[in-house]
């Protein structure tokens, strides 16, 4: 197992993907997309028809739907009820695909999220949408650890937030075949998760996690 740990520092945008040239601003349109994904997989040797085009672009609109939507919608609605809860909310082991932004190839895994509110409490579910939609895009393990947390930290402005990712990543040649099955683990602390070493306790508890 690989741990690796991310606290307040930013992490770097990702590269941005080279104009297209089309005649809209730059972005493809349909028929360039098709054309596209015609050309790459007649250069790798199959034989694509009329209809596989379209359904290589339907599947990835749903691999990376996450750009169509924005995650901190999901967490604006909070619960007025709930006015006065400040102990700490963990929910655990919410699974996870994303896709490396190096290859494309697929990472997946499971998320694990606590935060201590302030005022402000979400309903579980919203979280895992953000999870999902944040990965639902192309990725770094790293960055996806940060983006969830800075989001829910930015929304809800709790006392502190805690997200750890535990993932496998399915990329050829980037690891002996001896560690095929080792998992990335990669963590931010924000707030009193940060700064409080009984709290981080806590939550390493209630989730089963460990900090080595």
């Amino acid at each position: 197992m690989w741990y690796g740990a991310r606290d307040e520092t930013g992490m770097g945008a990702a590269m941005a993907p080279r104009d297209a040239g089309s005649a809209n601003g730059g972005q493809p349109d349909e028929g360039e997309a098709e054309a596209a994904v015609h050309t790459l997989l007649s250069h790798l040797g199959g034989a694509p028809d009329a209809r596989t085009a379209p359904r290589v672009l339907d599947a990835f609109r749903t691999l990376f739907g996450g750009y169509g939507e924005d995650p901190t919608a999901f967490l604006e609605r909070t619960f007025a009820e709930t006015d006065g809860y400040d102990e700490m909310i963990v929910l655990n082991g919410v699974t996870f695909v994303s896709h490396s932004a190096d290859d494309m190839l697929p990472i997946v895994g499971t998320a694990h999220i606590g935060y201590i509110p302030q005022r402000r409490v979400v309903g579980v579910s919203k979280l895992a949408r953000v999870v999902d939609i944040l990965a639902r895009r192309l990725q770094h393990q790293e960055r996806l650890t940060v983006e969830i947390a800075d989001t829910i930290q930015a929304v809800l402005q709790p006392h502190g937030v805690a997200v750890v990712l535990r993932a496998r990543h399915h990329g050829t040649g980037v690891r002996p075949a001896a560690q095929d099955t080792s998992d990335v683990v990669t963590s931010r602390m924000l707030g009193s998760f940060r700064s409080d070493q009984a709290t981080r306790r806590q939550f390493q508890a209630v989730t089963g996690l460990t900090g080595g």
